[in-house]
């Protein structure tokens, strides 16, 4: 990062690094990984931990199917608002295909690699958004199982965001001149989160009952991530203290309070604004590049788009009025 202020402090009697939040901190800005099992729906999976955790805002992002399984993102409180910014990263899935003939394994493995890069990719009938051609990316598909006597068939496939696998599914067969049919879905991986990072039902469930009933928040907290784990993706602008309490109050950043920046951020780039303590106190659009910033010594840098921090966690530091 560009350095712009070598002589900022934080003052440790304010905030606190993300990882030694209270449990109410996170629950008003928390992210919860779900290993999804088969049946529910994301929404009704959801439903169940909004109750459990008697939080009115806990939403889900990345849907899957009622027959899917495997990695489902929860956003709790004010994280709910980044919704479509950070869900937007690469899934992994591994899918089990059911094929009307026997192909053999190099036709199929031609076939998928022909189909890496863009692809349209139409949204299924029963899928809750509009029905329309658009395009996606796969960056990989590659056979991990075969079985030719059943005719079945297990994938690795690696792709954009929003990819409808089902209908990828169904792209397959119409190529191979067969039924395909997508029996199996298990979402592996969702932006820089895998397998390892998510927790059962059950263990959120009985997390919440040592909470509730034994007043123990020790596993509840490690099950709930600071929102700042969804964030990496994002440049990042540093500020002082007294720029993060005005932010949080809805202010727009100014120069002053500036202390470091990555290099190459540009104009009207979306940035995550942190405290030196690490925390995210607002996603902003930036006024300037990084080149002007780093020139600059008033004058506003970036506005914030959604604020994560709650105001007055750091003291106010500039006159009303």
């Amino acid at each position: 990062m560009l350095v712009l202020d070598n002589s900022a402090k934080t003052d440790p009697k304010f905030g606190c690094n993300p990882k030694d939040r209270t449990l109410e901190s996170l629950l008003d800005a928390g992210v919860i990984l779900v290993d999804k099992p088969r049946g529910p729906s994301s929404h009704q999976l959801t439903a169940w931990a909004r109750e459990m955790l008697g939080i009115q805002r806990l939403g889900h992002g990345g849907t899957l199917d009622p027959f899917a399984t495997g990695l489902l993102t929860m956003l709790c409180g004010k994280a709910t608002r980044l919704t479509e910014m950070v869900l937007t990263g690469d899934k992994k899935y591994i899918a089990v295909l059911r094929l009307g003939r026997e192909v053999p394994l190099p036709e199929l493995e031609d076939l998928l690699n022909s189909l890496n890069g863009e692809i349209y990719n139409v949204p299924p009938l029963e899928s809750a958004v509009k029905v329309r051609v658009r395009t996606r990316i796969i960056h990989e598909m590659k056979v991990i199982e075969d079985d030719s006597e059943a005719n079945l068939v297990a994938l690795t496939i690696t792709c954009n965001a929003g990819t409808y696998i089902r209908t990828l599914a169904r792209d397959i067969g119409l190529l191979l001149d067969t039924n395909c049919e997508l029996i199996e879905l298990h979402r592996d991986r969702t932006g820089s989160f895998n397998q390892s990072n998510a927790c059962t039902m059950q263990q959120l469930t009985d997390a919440v009952f040592l909470w509730k009933e034994h007043e123990d928040d020790t596993a509840l907290r490690r099950l709930i991530a600071p929102v700042e784990s969804i964030l990496g993706h994002f440049p990042r602008i540093i500020v002082k203290d007294g720029a993060a309490a005005a932010i949080a109050h809805g202010a727009a950043l100014a120069r002053p309070g500036v202390v470091s920046i990555d290099e190459g951020i540009e104009r009207g780039e979306l940035v995550v604004i942190e405290t030196l303590k690490g925390e995210a106190v607002a996603i902003a659009e930036t006024n300037s590049g990084v080149a002007k910033i780093q020139s600059m010594e008033h004058g506003e840098v970036a506005r914030p788009k959604v604020v994560l921090m709650q105001a007055g966690i750091y003291p106010q530091t500039w006159q009303k009025g």
